[in-house]
C-alpha cells in the first residue's frame, strides 16, 4: 500500500510538473512566428493608391479601424475617423473576451517598423510580441501576396494621424491561455493571374474574409462544416441579424443568382442615393455587411468572387435575415 501511494504521489507530481511546464511554455515561449522581417517599403503613389483600394474595398481594414455611422445603412465609416480604432468586439457578439480595434494611424503605430506591421497583419503578433485575437483575420492575410500587404502598409502610413488611445484587449479564460497558440508563421503566396478565374476568385474571397461573417460562430469557434453557409448572428438594438448563405444551394443560397444579380447587389451602393440611407438603429433593420465599402470593388474582382462561390459545395441552411426583438 505504501509503495502504491508513493508511486501515485510521484505520478501526480510528474503530471503537475508537466502541466506547469506546458503552461510556462505557452505563456513565455509563444507566440513564436519569428522576428519581424527587415523591410522598408517605398511608399510610391501607385502603392498608396492600390493600398487604398484594398484597405477600403477588399480587405476593408477601415471597416473595423474607423468609427462607423450606424444611423446609416451598413454603417459606412465616418469621414475623419479612418484608422483611429476603438471599435469593440465582446461577448455581445460571441467573443471570448473584450477586444478593441487598434489605432492604425501614424499616431497609433507610427513608431512601428514596416516589418513589425507586416508581421502583425500576416501572423497576428504585435510589436511587443503579444498575440492578437483573430477578430482581425490575419490567418487569411498571411496567405496573400507580399506586394498587396506592402501596398496596404504604404496606405496606412499615409493616413492622417488621429490621437485616440485605445483600451487594451482582454481575453477570458481559457482563451487567455489559448491565445498564444493561435498565431502561426505566414504562408505568403503570389496572387494568381486574373485569367485563372477560380484561383483568382478564391484569392479575393480570402482577402475579403467572406467566410468569417458567412460561417456560424459559436462559443468563439467557427463551425467549419457550415463554411460560407451563413448563420452567423449579430446583435443590433432593433433585433438579431443573421448572415446569408453564400453557397450555390438553389433554395437557401445563391444557386439561382446570376452573375448580374450578384454583382448588381454590390454595384447598387455605388449610386450616391444608396451610399447614405438613413436608418433608425433602434427600430429598423441594419447590417454589419459593409455594402458601401465593398461597392467600390472592381467589377472583375466581384465577377471572380461569384465564379469561385459557384464552385463551393451547396449547403442547405435556411436563414432568417432579421428577427426583431419582441416588445
Amino acid at each position: 500500500m505504501k509503495k502504491f501511494l508513493k508511486i501515485a504521489a510521484i505520478t501526480v507530481s510528474v503530471l503537475i510538473l508537466a502541466v506547469a511546464g506546458l503552461a510556462s511554455y505557452v505563456k513565455l515561449a509563444l507566440p513564436n512566428v519569428g522576428p519581424a522581417p527587415d523591410i522598408k517599403i517605398d511608399a510610391t503613389a501607385q502603392r498608396i493608391a492600390h493600398g487604398d483600394y484594398l484597405a477600403n474595398h477588399v480587405l476593408v481594414c477601415m471597416d473595423c479601424h474607423s468609427t462607423r455611422n450606424w444611423n446609416e445603412f451598413s454603417g459606412p465609416p465616418i469621414e475623419g475617423t479612418r484608422g483611429k480604432g476603438g471599435d469593440v468586439f465582446d461577448k455581445r457578439i460571441g467573443m471570448p473576451g473584450t477586444y478593441y480595434a487598434a489605432n492604425i494611424t501614424p499616431s497609433g503605430i507610427g513608431h512601428w517598423s514596416d516589418g513589425e506591421i507586416f508581421r502583425a497583419v500576416t501572423t497576428g503578433v504585435r510589436k511587443s510580441g503579444k498575440a492578437i485575437f483573430p477578430i482581425m483575420p490575419y490567418q487569411n492575410y498571411g496567405q496573400l501576396d507580399e506586394e498587396d500587404i506592402k501596398d496596404v502598409i504604404a496606405y496606412v502610413r499615409s493616413l492622417t494621424p488621429i490621437e485616440n488611445k485605445v483600451p487594451q484587449s482582454e481575453s477570458e479564460f481559457p482563451m487567455s491561455f489559448i491565445l498564444n497558440t493561435i498565431p502561426k508563421k505566414a504562408n505568403i503566396k503570389p496572387k494568381p493571374s486574373p485569367t485563372d478565374i477560380i484561383a483568382y476568385g478564391k484569392y479575393m474571397v480570402t482577402a475579403a474574409s467572406c467566410a468569417e461573417c458567412h460561417t456560424p460562430f459559436v462559443k468563439g469557434k467557427f463551425i467549419d462544416s457550415l463554411q460560407f453557409a451563413g448563420g452567423r448572428t449579430f446583435m443590433f438594438p432593433a433585433g438579431m441579424v443573421t448572415s446569408a448563405n453564400l453557397t450555390p444551394d438553389d433554395k437557401t443560397g445563391i444557386g439561382k443568382w446570376t452573375k448580374e444579380d450578384f454583382m448588381g447587389r454590390f454595384k447598387a451602393y455605388r449610386d450616391s442615393s444608396h451610399m447614405h440611407i438613413k436608418v433608425d438603429i433602434n427600430k429598423e433593420f441594419n447590417t454589419p455587411m459593409p455594402w458601401t465599402m465593398f461597392a467600390g470593388m472592381k467589377d472583375e474582382d466581384l465577377s471572380a468572387i461569384y465564379d469561385y462561390l459557384r464552385t463551393l459545395k451547396p449547403i442547405s441552411q435556411e436563414i432568417v435575415k432579421f428577427q426583431p426583438y419582441s416588445k
